[in-house]
């Protein structure tokens, strides 16, 4: 199997940005906010194209402070990122979501970079780093769908058991989701760069098993963290 990818010029990257400006156009013409879109899409690329040359200089250090430091920043930044959904002080559950990723999301990213994939060095940044986003990433979405939920059925008059359930239910459905569609409906992205990149698609399919289960492990143990810790904060 040929093993090396395609490399893509930045003329023919180009070409990929020829149905998003469609949209972008259509918006426009539509007289819908088109300038959140272009602001997006000008954010994405310039973001990823930032953080390509800082992933390059931290894999070339491959220095295990430096990866525990990204590691501090990506968490610290979802837990903020979470609470944007909901009303009450960001500040006042900041350290409760804080918290609950690292509980849920955490001890993931330690079980499968030190038990499933047995890292040498175990901080190894190809692995960790890219891994630890996908479970940081998942945590935060599935916190912020389960407080945006929890504090709606709470401004319902709902009594908060009650309400809990139907927020962890309501955090769980992309994830779950997700779980129904891989392999049938979609390839997702670790399964199709690793086949891009030339690996056999038997071992991409172990490595994607792998990432499915954590992403539901850490969304689910994070989330019901968060459910159980803020439960004063919206009595």
């Amino acid at each position: 199997m040929k093993e090396s990818i395609q490399i893509i010029s930045p003329l023919n990257l180009a070409l990929a940005f020829v149905p998003v400006f469609i949209v972008i156009t259509i918006l426009y013409k539509w007289s819908l906010n088109y300038r959140n879109a272009l602001y997006a899409v000008s954010r994405m690329l310039i973001q990823l194209l930032l953080i390509g040359y800082f992933l390059a200089f931290i894999f070339e250090a491959d220095q295990a402070w430096i990866v525990l430091l990204v590691l501090t920043v990506m968490v610290s930044a979802a837990s903020w990122i979470a609470l944007r959904t909901i009303k009450l002080s960001q500040k006042k559950l900041y350290l409760l979501t804080l918290l609950s990723i690292i509980a849920g999301g955490g001890t993931t990213l330690v079980l499968v970079t030190q038990g499933v994939l047995q890292l040498q060095p175990w901080y190894w940044p190809q692995y960790m780093i890219p891994l630890a986003g996908m479970i940081f990433a998942n945590s935060m979405n599935s916190i912020s769908l389960a407080a945006e939920r929890l504090e709606s059925e709470m401004a319902r008059g709902m009594q908060y058991g009650e309400a809990r359930g139907i927020a962890l239910k309501a955090s769980l459905i992309p994830i779950t989701n997700s779980l129904f569609a891989v392999g049938l409906v979609s390839l997702p992205g670790m399964m199709t760069g690793q086949i891009l990149s030339g690996v056999s698609p038997l071992i991409a399919a172990r490595y994607q098993i792998m990432v499915m289960c954590m992403i539901y492990g850490s969304a689910g143990i994070s989330t019901c963290c968060f459910l159980r810790l803020v439960k004063s904060a919206f009595d």
